[in-house]
């Protein structure tokens, strides 16, 4: 079956418009089932990310949990429309924490969040199962998950069971291992080809509404990030809402030679990029730039 949709897939993106040609238009309207409430979404999103971690690659994004509540409402005023929450940092050779510290760190968050933002959908980035059910029970309406349900053989059925979008993630190796050499015969093949395998994994654990990441970063070298952005338009063969997270990467600052505090500018033009491409949801440290980026490319797209 995995080798007659991959023969497919191949067909169809072989028929694909070249990058750009007359512009590729975003992923166009989708539904996302939260807990029972079903929301409408008819263009791409921004989500804020919010670390709770000492040790985030880019230091701007690091609060405090008494500072999370007032960070989340400035995303939200700024037209976020969820934010990203994190406990744990998974950047190359991050240190892996379990998951009742990991919970320490979200819930009190979360709860300040919920109760100061009742509007805003919140995400929860986390691997565990467990801390999965807990955020969710404290108020959490998505659940972000880098490994894609490998890290936690209970992940998936618990997300089925909690009822929320889940954002399923392409990683080679882990946080720990991911860039020590990562190889590819074809990236984007490859991720397609996980994708699938997953999705469909995904399909019989009982999950409805799945987002998928081709994970920018994780497991991919320079020229892999930009292989899978100049060909973003390729994944709409498994019809989700793609989610991109650039946001001051080192594909970005490290081939500017900057740091990530100086990576804005260069991560609104790779964003620009990805959403003539086909992005739904931008994941992102500076959500006021993403916004206007996303205005603009829709004025460009309503305006041939």
């Amino acid at each position: 079956v995995l080798l007659i949709r991959y023969l497919a897939s191949c067909l169809f993106i072989c028929c694909l418009p070249a990058p750009l040609a007359g512009g590729v238009k975003n992923s166009g309207m989708y539904t996302l089932n939260i807990k029972g409430k079903l929301r409408m979404v008819d263009k791409p999103l921004v989500m804020g990310i919010l670390n709770l971690t000492p040790d985030s690659f880019y230091e701007g994004s690091r609060f405090i949990p008494d500072k999370a509540a007032e960070a989340a409402l400035n995303m939200e005023a700024a037209g976020a429309a969820f934010v990203d929450i994190g406990g744990q940092s998974t950047r190359p050779g991050s240190v892996r924490i379990a998951a009742n510290e990991e919970a320490d760190r979200v819930l009190p968050a979360l709860e300040a969040i919920v109760a100061e933002a009742p509007n805003l959908l919140v995400s929860v980035d986390t691997y565990h199962a467990d801390v999965a059910r807990q955020a969710v029970a404290a108020g959490a309406g998505m659940i972000n998950d880098i490994s894609a349900g490998h890290m936690d053989m209970h992940m998936l059925k618990t997300v089925a069971g909690l009822h929320v979008p889940y954002i399923c993630m392409h990683m080679q190796g882990s946080p720990q291992t991911m860039q020590h050499q990562p190889q590819y015969n074809d990236v984007v093949t490859e991720v397609t080809d996980f994708f699938i395998e997953r999705l469909e994994a995904c399909r019989q654990a009982g999950i409805h509404d799945v987002l998928i990441d081709p994970g920018f970063g994780f497991g991919k070298t320079q020229a892999h990030n930009y292989t899978l952005l100049r060909r973003l338009h390729e994944f709409s063969i498994l019809k989700r809402p793609l989610v991109i997270g650039l946001s001051r990467k080192r594909m970005i600052y490290g081939l500017l030679g900057k740091g990530p505090e100086d990576a804005l500018n260069g991560t609104t033009a790779l964003h620009t990029i990805a959403l003539l491409h086909g992005a739904s949801v931008l994941r992102v440290h500076d959500v006021a730039a993403a916004v206007e980026c996303v205005a603009l490319l829709q004025a460009l797209q309503e305006n041939p």
